[in-house]
């Protein structure tokens, strides 16, 4: 019993860039930006650690070899050391530089939008989403799955030993549909309430406001599915608005996208020219974001 129970807790972790039991650090993620989110979080890691090494050894060491009952004595001579003020005035602005240079250039790609190859317009609601293929004519909401919904309402508790189960509260009736290898441009923005809208493994979080259209960028580069949350307190079911992504090789979105044209052939075309309207207004050099995505 005890390993069908460890077995079911790990299953979800077989998803690419899912979090996993006993997970310390941030996830790496799936796509560029997340890398440089990842790496730019590493090195500050890292400095971090040095400077915590250097300076509880030093004071272990002080504590150490400077114990009264060894015979150690305060200097009431000691003034200051000029050399040492120096020391510790230029390494920290040095370290922060460090830091700050390469990071600064990582924010600046993260928000840069241009040359993407598809643009898909996420608007939130209270409490679903719904997404746009602008330019496509595709176009549908995604909300909390009913499975979930009827287990929430029931007030029956989940067993993630079961399938159908296991992913309670993170299952939608209508995934985002990706291609991979692909910039995709995402304009975000919200109906009633701010929402944000949130993928771990794709390494940035966007509000989502009422009147204003924000930018983010993505290319994630090995397909699966990955599960998100709105991030922002939207009202009595703020948890029940999960985001599940599924991306899938060019191939397979062309085959998606057709199916998805074919279903609704007449809403598609009048969808198609409507959208190239919204694509023109919030191209780049239509609608400047007006607040970048958050890594």
């Amino acid at each position: 019993m005890l390993m069908a129970s460890v077995s079911a807790f790990a299953a979800p972790a077989a998803e690419p860039s899912s979090p996993h039991p006993w997970q310390l650090n941030m996830r790496e993620g799936v796509t560029h930006s997340s890398r440089m989110a990842y790496e730019a979080h590493m090195v500050a890691l890292w400095i971090c650690v040095v400077i915590g090494v250097v300076v509880f050894g030093a004071m272990f060491y002080a504590m150490f070899k400077f114990r009264k009952s060894k015979g150690a004595v305060p200097a009431v001579s000691f003034t200051h050391s000029t050399k040492l003020e120096i020391v510790w005035t230029v390494v920290p602005v040095v370290l922060l530089i460090g830091m700050a240079w390469p990071a600064t250039a990582k924010l600046i790609a993260m928000y840069d939008t241009r040359n993407a190859e598809m643009t898909i317009k996420v608007t939130g609601y209270q409490w679903m989403w719904k997404y746009e293929y602008l330019g496509e004519g595709v176009e549908y909401t995604s909300r909390l799955a009913r499975t979930s919904e009827d287990i929430r309402q029931s007030g029956e508790v989940p067993s993630f030993a079961n399938a159908d189960q296991r992913n309670y509260l993170l299952e939608v009736d209508n995934m985002l549909v990706v291609p991979v290898d692909t910039k995709i441009r995402f304009v975000i923005t919200a109906d009633d309430v701010i929402h944000a809208w949130w993928v771990p493994s794709l390494g940035w979080k966007q509000d989502a406001i009422p009147g204003i259209i924000n930018e983010a960028w993505t290319d994630i580069d090995t397909p699966g599915i990955y599960r998100g949350q709105c991030a922002e307190l939207c009202g009595k079911d703020h948890g029940f608005m999960p985001i599940v992504v599924k991306a899938v090789s060019k191939v397979e979105y062309q085959k998606w996208l057709a199916e998805q044209k074919a279903k609704h052939p007449t809403t598609s075309a009048a969808a198609a020219q409507a959208t190239a309207v919204d694509a023109m207004k919030a191209s780049p050099e239509g609608i400047a974001p007006r607040q970048p995505a958050t890594p």
